[in-house]
């Protein structure tokens, strides 16, 4: 979550005033995050999420956004769709802006999963993949593999800027992961694709909520495993692996998807894959992001730590 667009009081309020959800009393820009443009919004009759759809969310993949969400909260998870208006609309316009109201849901986001979190988190992955079983709607994964070597291209030498070598060290990567890329005899369904823990919401040891659609896509469905575990299973400065919350996230997974011999001889590719996925998307945003947006910008050296852990063949500058 972010703010990139300022939006105000006499807007905010004509907007809610197509839905029944009571009269503005405040709200309040979520910096967290660098994708959409967040508010925290209190009525008279609650609390909702803004989100105006910024950067790389296109506004012809919000209907897949919307469905998928949907179907998930008729299975009985707990995601926040779309609220509509007395028309029946979803997605609305705001400040030049595709915009939704959302539902608020209780809980917060951990900094520091413990192993017991981390397999309640596993298991609702696996409640989810489960969930999209009958799901219909496909849609391409815009940041999957065929993107990496085109957003690695546009960053050029300038990721040197970020830090000596991480222009070679990425491109080493990036030439042994895409190379040894699986498919054949994996899963593909619809996948959330970027499940770190400030989109899974907790209280205590139990997930309340999952959260951020918006990388939603079909993909591999172990590959949402392995994104998951290179975001839940380190420190945030990636230098620190903590075995017992990665363990832990994988067993919680396994109670509805046991890993089978081909998809754990795959799990370190698919995970160095994320790595470089999350590397690239960061390291760019961290070249082109406004100066005077509010918004909390990711450290693209994390990944490269992380990487190391699961190939140290492939990072001889960074560490």
């Amino acid at each position: 979550m972010a703010v990139y667009t300022e939006v105000s009081a006499e807007a905010l309020a004509a907007f809610l005033s197509r839905y029944d959800c009571g009269a503005l009393i405040s709200a309040k820009g979520i910096a967290e995050g660098v994708e959409n443009t967040n508010y925290l919004v209190d009525t008279t009759s609650g609390r909702f999420i803004l989100t105006l759809y910024e950067k790389r969310v296109a506004a012809d993949d919000l209907p897949f956004f919307m469905a998928l969400l949907d179907h998930l909260a008729a299975k009985g998870l707990n995601v926040p769709p779309a609220i509509k208006d007395r028309s029946g609309r979803e997605i609305q316009e705001l400040a030049g802006r595709p915009a939704c109201l959302i539902k608020f849901l209780s809980g917060v986001s951990v900094s520091h999963p413990t192993p017991a979190q981390a397999e309640a988190a596993g298991r609702a992955m696996a409640e989810m993949h489960v969930a999209v079983g009958d799901f219909t709607g496909t849609r391409d994964n815009s940041m999957g593999v065929a993107s990496w070597r085109p957003l690695f291209e546009r960053c050029g030498r300038s990721l040197d800027e970020i830090a000596p070598g991480l222009y070679d060290d990425l491109g080493r990567a990036l030439d042994v992961v895409t190379a040894a890329w699986p498919d054949a005899g994996f899963d593909r369904i619809a996948i959330h694709a970027d499940l770190f823990p400030d989109n899974v919401l907790m209280l205590g040891d139990t997930v309340s909520g999952l959260i951020d659609f918006y990388f939603a896509c079909t993909d591999l469905r172990l590959y949402d495993l392995a994104i998951m575990h290179t975001a839940w299973s380190f420190d945030a400065s990636g230098e620190t692996y903590h075995a017992a919350t990665g363990e832990a996230l994988i067993r919680g997974y396994e109670s509805r998807f046991a890993l089978q011999p081909l998809e754990r001889a795959a799990f370190d590719t698919l995970a160095s894959g994320a790595c470089i996925r999350f590397a690239l998307s960061r390291a760019w945003d961290w070249l082109n992001t406004p100066a005077d947006a509010l918004v909390t910008r990711k450290d693209p050296l994390a990944y490269l730590r992380r990487l190391a852990h699961y190939d140290p063949s492939l990072v001889t500058h960074v560490r």
